[in-house]
């Protein structure tokens, strides 16, 4: 689980750093950038989850054909995953006035929208190179060769930092560009991120042992099982996203100091969250190859390796947010209007961060099981059970902010509850058992899968 959850969590670390840098950078130009550049580089993301969640089940998938014995399908099914991101562009990108659209019907202040719309119509041009690179990682992270993955990612954070900082505030004779040069050095740095991890895949050793060359080509079967147990995943992740941007508007609606305040948490939230998704990975990897070969007790065994280290993680993310919140948010002080942020966003931040620490542990339980569920092929109902918990947030947000009219301190910690309540759900279900009986390959002959156990094992 170490060996490949670890490289993947300092991966996520690495997307981490670099929407927390680029929301740092543009803080320091005032507290309407930042809060744009979460609204406009959520909705971006938002725009690509249904095909970004759909490809993320090749990981399952991958790893399933790898113990079962298939390795000449772990690349059949990269290639199916690089036709949908193809075939997926072209209309992430007509969707596009949609989500402009969107943010003038969610009430966003005029300054905030002009900056938000900026910044979104150059990234959705970045959306091609993203979902590519996330169909090369998934496969790696398959096969269990996450290195690559981390190497790839930590590539890209330096290369993100660098030209954000230069295009932001104009630095080595470039031209201050602000929130459009954010949009550009994110583009540029998801490029090169793509570029290296598909370097390493079309290297020799990985070419000759997966088969590489005979590999491209229209697989139906390959398909069929990647659209019949990666079409859920997609649209659980899609729904989500989307039950979460609006979460966010909704608290932008309330006004500037709001808005300012909730990305500052979320900005530190997504510090929790994103590096176990390192480990969300590691657990759909290791279930789905250990379910592939037809032994769930090592399944379990993997899921519980996940959820230790995740709750390590999360422990010292408590006591982060629960003892240090002054610390945490005061990194985000803007160089002017120093007053307005000591005194109406800093205090509402502090609270609602110490807040978070309530559910953190939670999340753990979210990710690992869930991930366990995934890897098995127990999609349908993770769906339907998350996206069901996550449009109830909304509605209750909605409900508190907008007719209740309680305050956003009080929102947040009913929301902090009730996904407490979502996560044990999620354990119940792993619990049950009904997993362990689902087929989402095939078995070949029994010396392939044997092989393939003791390369699991000596990894």
């Amino acid at each position: 689980m170490v060996a490949i959850a670890l490289p993947m969590v300092v991966s996520h670390a690495c997307e981490t750093a670099m929407t927390f840098t680029d929301r740092l950078f543009l803080s320091r130009l005032g507290s309407e950038y930042m809060a744009a550049s979460m609204g406009g580089g959520l909705s971006a993301f938002v725009m690509m989850t249904f095909f970004f969640g759909l490809i993320g089940y090749s990981t399952a998938l991958v790893a399933q054909y790898l113990g079962s014995g298939q390795k000449e399908k772990c690349a059949s099914t990269l290639t199916q995953c690089a036709v949908i991101a193809l075939l997926a562009f072209p209309i992430i990108l007509a969707l596009r006035p949609l989500a402009v659209s969107y943010f003038k019907w969610m009430g966003v202040s005029d300054p905030q929208l002009l900056l938000q719309t900026q910044y979104f119509n150059i990234l959705i041009y970045g959306v091609l190179f993203s979902l590519l690179r996330h169909s090369f990682s998934s496969y790696f992270s398959g096969i269990g060769r996450t290195k690559i993955v981390m190497i790839a990612a930590i590539i890209s954070m330096l290369v993100n930092v660098i030209a954000n900082y230069t295009l932001i505030f104009g630095k080595f004779g470039f031209p201050a560009l602000g929130i459009t040069g954010a949009a550009i050095g994110t583009v540029f740095s998801s490029f090169i991120g793509f570029a290296v991890i598909a370097y390493a895949y079309f290297a020799r050793e990985n070419r000759m042992e997966f088969e590489i060359m005979v590999s491209f080509r229209f697989d139906l079967k390959v398909m069929h099982t990647l659209l019949r147990f990666g079409t859920p995943a997609g649209l659980e992740f899609f729904l989500n996203l989307l039950a979460f941007n609006v979460m966010v508007f909704l608290f932008h609606s309330q006004g500037a100091n709001i808005a300012a305040a909730i990305t500052i948490v979320f900005n530190w939230d997504m510090v929790s969250f994103l590096p176990m998704i390192g480990i969300n990975i590691g657990v759909i990897s290791l279930v789905g190859r250990y379910m592939g070969s037809g032994n769930p007790d090592l399944a379990h065994r993997s899921t519980w390796s996940g959820l230790k280290l995740a709750w390590i993680y999360s422990f010292f993310v408590l006591i982060a947010f629960a003892c240090f919140p002054h610390y945490l948010v005061s990194v985000f002080h803007p160089t002017e209007l120093q007053n307005e942020f000591q005194q109406n966003i800093a205090p509402m931040a502090i609270t609602m961060l110490r807040l978070a620490a309530l559910y953190v542990m939670a999340d753990a339980m979210f990710l690992v099981f869930g991930g366990a569920l995934r890897g098995a092929g127990d999609t349908l109902w993770a769906m339907v059970t998350s996206v069901l918990f996550h449009w109830i947030l909304v509605a209750v947000l909605f409900v508190m902010l907008n007719l209740i009219e309680a305050s956003p301190a009080i929102s947040w910690l009913t929301l902090c509850l009730i996904f407490i309540v979502f996560s044990f759900v999620f354990y119940l279900r792993y619990k049950g058992g009904k997993w362990r009986k689902i087929k989402v390959v095939g078995q070949e002959i029994s010396v392939q899968g044997a092989d393939a156990m003791h390369e699991t094992q000596d990894l």
